[in-house]
């Protein structure tokens, strides 16, 4: 049976289980990482060298890194078109997830939710928080202006491009910060609420992480 490690908590796991959940793969879930410790163990060591989380074990073979292992699962098990065989669909795709990796995730996940709300409040470091938030408003702009044209960001039907920037949506909406007015944006996280497995795996109350900065 499939085996996906990390804390539900953890945004990078969430896209994994959130990606397993679509395809309805039998699965076992291992806690790893923050109160659940184990990454320091040889044993999970030899899975991942870096000992970060997520990892899947499928058979005898363990995949690391969110987005490898997003494009494994759809590569093996998928036969909707979450990750098309076409080059050009599959390449549309790809430009969205690392967009969302090197571009949208840095600003948000690093620099607003750790940078703000795992930051202890005497310790934040306001005008590095406000430029990140800036920077974030700009990125979520863009998305709006993608999202007028059609209703996910690949394409028409839902796909890999949106588990990545899509799972940022539930953090970015939910904490007490200044957002600009995007209505494309707002209209497609309903569409992802409607999911059963996004709900399941994203919709996760994250109070537990408030001023924590430890992993």
């Amino acid at each position: 049976m499939l085996k996906v490690w990390g804390r539900r908590s953890s945004f990078n796991v969430q896209k994994v289980l959130w990606l397993v959940g679509e395809l309805g793969l039998a699965h076992e879930h291992i806690p790893a990482g923050g109160d659940f410790g184990r990454l320091d163990e040889p044993s999970f060591r030899a899975l991942n060298p870096h000992g970060r989380v997520p990892v899947i074990e499928d058979g005898d073979l363990a995949v690391w890194e969110s987005h490898a292992i997003l494009r494994y699962l759809a590569a093996r098990h998928d036969r909707g078109g979450l990750w098309s065989a076409d080059p050009a669909e599959r390449a549309r795709v790809d430009s969205w997830m690392d967009w969302s990796q090197s571009t949208l995730q840095p600003d948000f996940l690093m620099g607003v939710f750790w940078g703000y709300y795992r930051t202890p409040e005497s310790q934040r470091d306001w005008p590095a928080i406000r430029k990140s938030l800036a920077r974030c408003a700009g990125h979520f702009r863009l998305l709006d202006e993608v999202l007028a044209a059609r209703p996910f960001l690949a394409d028409a039907k839902f796909s890999l491009a949106d588990i990545p920037a899509g799972t940022s949506l539930y953090r970015y909406f939910e904490l007490d910060i200044e957002r600009p007015n995007v209505a494309n944006v707002t209209a497609w996280y309903q569409r992802l609420r409607e999911r059963p497995a996004y709900r399941q795996h994203v919709m996760i109350p994250f109070a537990e992480l408030r001023g924590r900065l430890e992993p």
